[in-house]
């Protein structure tokens, strides 16, 4: 029965979506629910509930196999939130045999969870998600789950190149009775050691892998084994020399592929066979075929790149929605708390208002027209005094507002490193809890496996750990305090710098933004003695504005349209000038002469303080003593042009 099972699993996990349809779960689901929420009893509702989770997990499966992937991804968070509920936690502790069945239904889960992001191109979300799979399996010592994530783990390693890493994970397989893998994906751990075999040059391993892997798929009519093993054994062929056997086995792979289209878990499609031919008739010199298997492969591979394409934009889209909603419910909630904070300043203004006016009436009532004259001077100042500490206010608040967004951006940069460490951090705690437990039982070569998680666990950290304190200087160098000091600075280099900041700040606040940008820099440009911070600030206010001005065109113009921002630099005879320019909708005669003025702004209101160009053309007329135009025309774009003499 357990081999019955466990073969059931594999097979699903491979072309499960060849044969079925994931809406036949919606009423096997529905009466389900039913069952679960009206049980008599704990066992009739642990009954209800196994079977439940196991009809989302095939049915999240399924639509992962499809290529829908957002509605994949709705699935399976659905699942662990009905599976990782505190119900289903205290549902499942009466007996080891409760405890068996909860963690071998989650880990399940979890290796499946991790295959939906490989396949949407989280890979090391994908092996966090494997190694997890792997650890709750062997918590029971439920050896088919274990299987499966080892062979997810090789699979990974292999892909990344990292072939003692996959040595090592199939080096695993020992500790595991061989009926748990021999009668079941036996053909698909061969395909994956000959692989191994092949890339580290042992030809004779990897062919006689494949050739095992081909009888145990052939004996079981498994036809993924038939199409990966032949596969191998056609590159092994070409790589001896033997002609006749590898145009025959990448022939079989073909035509397997033909009938299955791709294989997920191989990162295999007709493409991978097409392209395999070709390699096999250029390695013969047979120009002519290698051409129209070339052309065939990447046929192949636009029809699977452009519908793999859209199905990742709806995942993106899926994820983002989901940001959003997050972000949403913190927003109403600073929306609230400002909502208290007005009502209660206008409460006060009220309150002021209403004595303004009875001391008004007093004092008409009792001064003279002289002293009520003085009194309304001394107010009139007083009026004028608040205005202008109202409006550095304004100043001050509008600023803050352009760090917090600036901050937003590296906030969200940074996060995704730190969403590894994490992670990495979680799974290194539980591997340190199991290496205890082995070295108490005196395993230890189980212990070295569990040891070699944590080195490969802590390596990942301290990578991302750097990658976030990199960010982190970066922009620390940008926004430091500028002391007016000037120096040789390379313009080129700083031009450069501030195009890509500006880009990748602006994707971290927007993921749809898109926009091209290029840089036509003059390599003969001599230094220039600027001060560096000041200078930096200038440029990302104007390429920033770039930005902004093609992503508002692009908002309503044609598919046609392609928004662009262009950086260059040159020498001239006098000095040198440095141009940031756009196709976006330019600037309309009538406010020409209004964009240097302080708090003047074409964009809504809170999305721009009107100072940006007003601090920019003191920097660079009044610090540097040269000059900022711009050049528009409504419709066509916007070129601001930075002119700085020599020294």
């Amino acid at each position: 029965m357990k081999i019955f099972l466990a073969l059931l699993l594999m097979i699903l996990v491979q072309f499960v979506a060849f044969s079925q349809r994931p809406d036949r779960f919606e009423k096997k689901m529905e009466i389900l629910q039913l069952e679960f929420e009206n049980a008599a009893s704990d066992s009739l509702k642990k009954q209800a509930a196994v079977e439940l989770i196991k009809a989302k997990i095939e049915k999240s499966i399924i639509t992962a196999n499809l290529g829908e992937y957002a509605t994949s991804y709705i699935e399976f968070r659905q699942a662990f939130e009905f599976w990782e509920s505190p119900e289903m936690k205290s549902l499942f502790t009466d007996s080891d045999k409760d405890q068996k069945e909860y963690f071998s239904n989650l880990s399940n889960l979890t290796y499946n969870y991790g295959h939906l992001m490989g396949v949407t191109g989280n890979t090391e979300e994908q092996l966090t998600q494997y190694r997890r799979a792997f650890h709750l399996a062997r918590r029971i010592r439920d050896f088919q789950n274990m299987v499966m994530a080892i062979s997810g783990m090789a699979q990974i390693h292999l892909e990344d190149d990292e072939l003692d890493s996959a040595k090592s994970k199939m080096e695993r397989f020992s500790d595991i009775p061989s009926e748990y893998y021999t009668e079941t994906n036996y053909s698909d751990i061969l395909y994956l050691d000959g692989m191994i075999k092949f890339r580290t040059e042992n030809l004779n391993g990897a062919k006689h892998a494949f050739q095992e892997g081909l009888q145990d798929a052939t004996h079981k009519s498994y036809i993924v084994g038939l199409t990966s093993n032949s596969l191998g054994l056609s590159k092994v062929y070409t790589s001896t020399g033997n002609q006749d056997s590898s145009l025959y086995f990448g022939q079989q792979a073909i035509r397997y592929l033909r009938r299955i289209r791709e294989i997920q878990m191989f990162r295999m499609d007709l493409s991978t066979a097409y392209e395999n031919l070709y390699e096999h008739f250029s390695h013969f010199n047979q120009p002519d075929s290698a051409y129209k298997y070339l052309e065939l492969a990447f046929y192949e591979k636009k029809k699977f790149t452009d519908q793999n394409t859209k199905n990742l934009a709806a995942f993106q889209d899926v994820l983002l929605e989901r940001e959003k909603k997050l972000s949403e419910i913190e927003t109403e909630k600073l929306e609230l708390q400002s909502q208290y904070k007005t009502n209660f300043l206008l409460m006060i203004i009220a309150v002021f208002l209403v004595l303004a006016i009875i001391l008004i009436y007093n004092y008409r009532r009792q001064d003279k027209a002289n002293k009520l004259l003085a009194k309304q001077k001394e107010e009139i100042h007083s009026a004028l005094e608040q205005l202008k500490s109202t409006q550095a206010q304004l100043i001050h608040s509008e600023k803050m507002a352009s760090l917090g967004e600036l901050t937003a951006g590296i906030a969200h940069e940074i996060q995704n490193p730190l969403n590894f460490v994490n992670n990495f951090s979680e799974v290194s705690g539980e591997l340190i809890e199991e290496a205890k437990e082995e070295i108490e039982k005196g395993d230890l070569e189980e212990t070295k496996f569990i040891l070699q998680d944590l080195k490969d666990n802590l390596t990942k950290i301290n990578h991302h750990g750097k990658r976030a304190g990199s960010i982190v200087k970066g922009m620390l160098e940008h926004s430091r305090k500028s002391d007016g000091h000037k120096e040789l600075t390379d313009i080129n280099k700083l031009a450069d710098e501030s195009l890509r900041l500006s880009f990748h700040g602006l994707r971290a606040k927007d993921k749809k933004f898109q926009a091209n940008f290029k840089v036509q820099l003059d390599p003969n440009l001599p230094l220039v003695k600027v001060a560096p911070q000041d200078f930096g600030r200038v440029l990302l206010n104007l390429i920033n504005n770039a930005f902004y001005a093609v992503n508002e065109k692009a908002k309503s113009a044609s598919e046609t349209y392609m928004p662009e921002v262009t950086v260059s630099t040159r020498e001239t005879q006098s000095g040198i000038e440095i141009s940031v320019a756009d196709n976006g909708s330019g600037i309309p005669d009538s406010i020409k002469e209004k964009i240097f003025q302080p708090f003047f702004t074409t964009k809504p209101t809170g999305e721009g303080t009107g100072l940006g160009l007003s601090l920019s053309y003191d920097i660079i007329t009044k610090g540097h003593g040269g000059e900022l135009k711009v050049e528009s025309k409504e419709g066509k774009g916007t070129e601001f042009l930075i002119i700085l003499k020599k020294y």
